[in-house]
């Protein structure tokens, strides 16, 4: 058992990068994870399995405990149905869809038990819509997490009009536990973080669109005259271009035209350079995990 043990009972919906991401957190810190993925139970588990190796080898484990004890906190499901009733938490992450997410959290509000918060990773949906399928959305509240979760410092913790204050103080008290800075935010469009990060990198997007400078050169302006770790573009590709647009198209339908995505963004989504995800975005990620201009 790790020195900083978590002993809190987990399910998270959605294997993918940030689902993997935040059960490997848990995992680490010792609490028992089950992982809800409808696709490749076996893809979902190695992704987990990959993030501890990277952690492992930046000396960032933790503890003592080692990559086998710590997936064995790891239970994979392939139904919503198999989250134990007893959860602590429960956190979707499942694409941005409003649909999908209500139909997720739905079904795990029928599988736990009536003392399990409910959480959602959504990075710009409304917390209030989402929590309006529920019997109960006094317990419920969004958990926006940052990507890589396991090297990112903060939780965006955004609390709506239903959400009840022993709910949210729980919720500061696990992110706290995972080592994890919070901030406490009302729900409203694209919250605190995304509504400024998309704003900054859809200028950034349009500044290339324009010609003011390369991607590159971009980036390096922020880095290093404003110190910001990554540049906007960089940080889209790690991000994903499709989710940066769809994050645009809810934010100018709530906000205004100054989230209107430009052309360049809606044709590279188009074309399917994603990002790092797919090998290409504004940068080229097929020679390393860097990415290269272009």
């Amino acid at each position: 058992m790790t020195d900083t043990a978590m002993a809190v009972r987990i399910g998270v919906i959605g294997g993918g990068r940030m689902g993997a991401g935040i059960a490997q957190s848990f995992a680490t810190l010792g609490s028992d994870v089950t992982v809800v993925e409808s696709g490749d139970l076996a893809a979902a588990r190695q992704r987990i399995r990959n993030g501890l190796s990277a952690a492992a080898d930046r000396n960032a484990l933790g503890g003592s405990d080692d990559i086998d004890t710590i997936m064995g906190r790891i239970t994979l499901a392939a139904a919503i149905a198999e989250l134990p009733a007893d959860s602590d938490l429960v956190i979707e992450a499942v694409p941005e869809t409003p649909r999908l997410k209500a139909e997720v959290l739905t079904a795990a509000e029928r599988a736990v038990g009536p003392d399990t918060v409910l959480a959602s990773n959504t990075s710009s949906l409304s917390i209030t819509e989402l929590g309006a399928v529920l019997k109960d959305p006094s317990r419920f509240l969004g958990m926006h997490f940052f990507n890589p979760v396991p090297a990112s410092k903060l939780v965006e913790v955004v609390r709506a009009p239903a959400t009840a204050p022993g709910v949210t103080e729980r919720v500061r008290g696990w992110v706290a536990a995972l080592g994890k800075a919070e901030v406490l935010v009302n729900d409203a469009p694209g919250f605190a973080t995304s509504r400024l990060g998309v704003c900054l990198g859809l200028e950034a997007v349009r500044m290339l669109e324009d010609g003011v400078a390369d991607a590159e050169s971009i980036d390096r302006a922020m880095e290093l005259g404003y110190r910001h770790a990554m540049g906007p573009l960089r940080s889209t590709d790690l991000v994903g271009l499709d989710v940066r647009l769809a994050i645009a198209e809810h934010l100018a339908a709530t906000l205004g035209p100054r989230f209107e995505p430009p052309q360049l963004l809606r044709d590279k989504v188009a074309r399917g350079e994603l990002g790092r995800k797919t090998g290409r975005g504004f940068y080229d990620w097929n020679g390393g995990t860097k990415g290269t201009t272009r």
